[in-house]
C-alpha cells in the first residue's frame, strides 16, 4: 500500500455470479473488457492500480490476469480478506457513504448469454443490476467497480490479505489441514461421509445444506460461503468465521463441488484469526442472508477493519 500516493485511484474486480452454475463462462478476454468499460466512465481514463474483492476459491488472484496484460499493478489488499457472498459487503462501507455513487462495470457468458454493460447509481442497486447480469449471462459475470483512493482503500478494506493468503498456502502446502487447523487456531468438528446435499440457485447465489452421516449430524449452510456449522445440534461456527471443507485428500472442496457420498472434514476457525474489513461485522448486511437461509446468524459486536488475532 504505501508504493501508491493515497489520492491515486484503485478500483475493485471480481468475479459475481453461483459457482455451482454449470454453464458460467468468464474469459480473460471478459475480465478486461470489464476494466475497460469501468476506465471509460473515469477522468482520465485509468486507475493506478487495482485490487481484489475478496479471499477465496478463485478469487485470491483476481487481478493478476488484468495486471499481466495491463500493466497496472495489484495491490495486497482485498476488499475483505474472507469469500463472501454480496457486493455489498465488498464495498469497503461505500454503501454508508450517500454521496458516493457506485460504477461497476461487467462482461460474462458463452456467446448465446453474452452480457455487457455499466451501471452506475446507490451501491445495492447497481449491485442488484450486476447480480441480475449475472443470471443473465447464464452463472457468472467478470466485474470492475467502485473506484476509490488507496488511502480509503487502505484504512476500509482489509490490507496485507494476499500476503497473508500466501503464507496460508505455503503452510498448507508443508503441512496439510493440520498445518492450518493450527495456524488459523480453529479447530477440526467433524470427518464423515455426505449424506445429504442440497443446492439451489436463487438470484444468482447457490443456497444450499451439507448434512454429514456422523453421529452428530454435523450440518453446513451455504451461500455461495459457507455461513453455518452445527454439530450434535448445536452451533459451533458462523459468518465471517471460517468455515471450510476438505476432501478424503485433504484438498480444499468449496461448497459447490460438495457431493452426496464423499468423505470430507470440516474446519472452523475463528473470524478473530483472519484479516477482515468492518463490513463483515455490519449486521444490516446479513439480512438477505439470514432470509435466504431461515436463521439469524449476524455478529453481534464490531471489530475493527483489518483487525487480527
Amino acid at each position: 500500500m504505501d508504493e501508491f500516493d493515497e489520492d491515486v485511484l484503485s478500483a475493485t474486480v471480481a468475479l459475481v455470479g453461483a459457482p455451482a452454475a454449470p454453464n458460467a463462462l468468464v474469459q480473460p478476454a471478459h475480465l478486461i473488457r470489464a476494466l475497460d468499460l469501468l476506465q471509460s466512465q473515469l477522468p482520465g481514463g485509468r486507475v493506478a492500480a487495482i485490487n481484489t474483492n475478496e479471499n477465496g476459491a478463485e478469487t485470491t488472484v483476481n487481478g493478476w490476469f488484468h495486471s499481466a496484460l495491463t500493466g497496472v499493478p495489484v495491490i495486497d489488499l482485498a476488499c475483505n480478506g474472507r469469500a463472501h457472498p454480496s457486493s455489498v459487503m465488498g464495498s469497503m462501507g461505500l454503501h454508508l457513504d450517500p454521496d458516493y455513487t457506485s460504477i461497476q462495470a461487467y462482461a460474462g457468458g458463452h456467446p448465446e448469454f453474452y452480457v455487457e454493460g455499466v451501471t452506475k447509481g446507490r451501491m445495492e442497486a447497481t449491485s442488484s443490476v450486476v447480480r441480475r447480469a449475472s443470471v443473465e449471462a447464464d452463472g457468472w459475470v467478470g466485474v470492475a467497480r467502485n473506484p476509490v483512493t488507496v488511502g480509503y482503500a487502505a484504512s476500509n478494506g482489509a490490507a496485507g490479505a494476499i500476503s497473508f493468503a500466501i503464507e496460508l498456502g505455503r503452510v498448507f502446502l508443508d503441512g496439510g489441514v493440520q498445518a492450518v487447523t493450527e495456524r488459523l487456531g480453529g479447530r477440526i468438528i467433524a470427518s464423515g461421509t455426505v449424506g445429504s446435499y442440497s443446492c439451489e440457485p436463487v438470484e444468482g447465489l447457490d443456497i444450499g445444506k451439507v448434512v454429514l452421516t456422523d453421529a452428530a449430524a454435523t450440518t453446513l449452510l451455504f451461500v455461495n460461503e459457507y455461513m453455518v456449522a452445527e454439530h450434535d445440534g448445536e452451533r459451533v461456527g458462523a459468518f465471517p468465521d471460517l468455515i471450510m471443507t476438505f476432501d478424503e485428500n485433504g484438498v480444499p472442496l468449496p461448497s459447490a463441488r460438495v457431493q452426496p457420498g464423499q468423505t470430507i472434514s470440516v474446519l472452523v476457525a475463528p473470524a478473530s484469526s483472519l484479516i477482515l474489513a468492518s463490513t463483515m461485522f455490519m449486521a444490516d448486511l446479513y439480512e438477505p442472508l439470514e432470509k435466504a437461509l431461515g436463521v439469524q446468524f449476524a455478529p453481534t459486536s464490531g471489530v475493527l477493519a483489518g483487525a487480527t488475532a
